[in-house]
């Protein structure tokens, strides 16, 4: 009996190696696969297992969700009482909670940082300044997060940034990349330069950020590095689109 299940809080290829090992070493399952980039494992068992038997044996960090029966079993099985079509709503509802849940620490991370950037400033109100300040305490923070776990937050960068595939180098160090960037906005120091490098950094990691909403491919966001673990969203294009515009904006005020 094939069987095929969601497992979300993997960041990298340890986390999945471990992951397989322990649901192999289940009795009643004679072979897992587990698959990364896809957040999926597909079990080979004698008998039905639930989610719950395969949570019991793994850390409180992952979470397992069965797959839902495809549409021609639904069609098959479905019967007047429309419990299938009653438990997709409930299901989709849950997926969508949880997803909301999971990006409130993005949600208040970005308005303590428009609050500042604004506060800064309420005494006599400057549009350039403030955007600065924006873009600069927002580099600092996403940049604290991302130092908290550096090799891990390089391994989920490459699963989707363009350059970071290619040059894992660059994974390494875009953190203190980010970290410069943001002084320079905040001192005010080649503040044309952290522009322009603004939205050629910004612009590559969309452009893997796009990729992978279009894919429909459930990953991890590395945004906040891996100790907070955001799901990759139409958020994480947002708010990159909103650095990237700040930047042009800002830019087109220098010239």
């Amino acid at each position: 009996m094939t069987q095929t299940y969601t497992i979300k809080g993997m960041t990298c290829n340890g986390c999945r190696s471990s992951v397989e090992k322990m649901l192999n070493e289940i009795s009643s399952i004679s072979h897992a696969a587990v698959n990364l980039e896809k957040e999926q494992a597909v079990i080979e068992a004698t008998t039905h297992i639930t989610a719950s038997t395969l949570q019991e044996v793994l850390p409180v960090k992952y979470t397992v969700i069965e797959n839902k029966p495809s549409e021609q079993d639904l069609e098959t099985n479905q019967g007047s009482s429309g419990v299938f079509k009653n438990s997709d709503h409930a299901f989709a509802e849950a997926e969508t909670s949880s997803k909301l849940s999971q990006l409130k620490p993005l949600f208040l991370i970005l308005l303590y940082i428009t609050v500042a950037s604004i506060l800064l400033h309420y005494k006599e109100w400057n549009w350039k300044a403030g955007m600065l300040d924006f873009m600069g305490l927002f580099y600092i923070v996403f940049s604290f997060f991302k130092m908290l776990d550096l090799k891990g937050f390089a391994q989920s960068f490459q699963m989707y940034d363009p350059l970071a595939k290619k040059v894992p180098f660059y994974a390494k160090v875009y953190p203190f990349i980010e970290t410069i960037l943001g002084l320079l906005f905040l001192m005010r120091f080649y503040v044309e330069f952290a522009l322009v490098a603004t939205i050629i950094v910004l612009g590559i990691t969309t452009i893997g950020v796009t990729k992978t909403l279009l894919d429909k491919k459930s990953i991890q966001c590395a945004c906040l590095g891996t100790a907070l673990k955001l799901p990759m969203t139409e958020a994480t294009f947002i708010e990159n689109a909103i650095m990237i515009l700040m930047a042009i904006a800002m830019l087109f005020s220098y010239v």
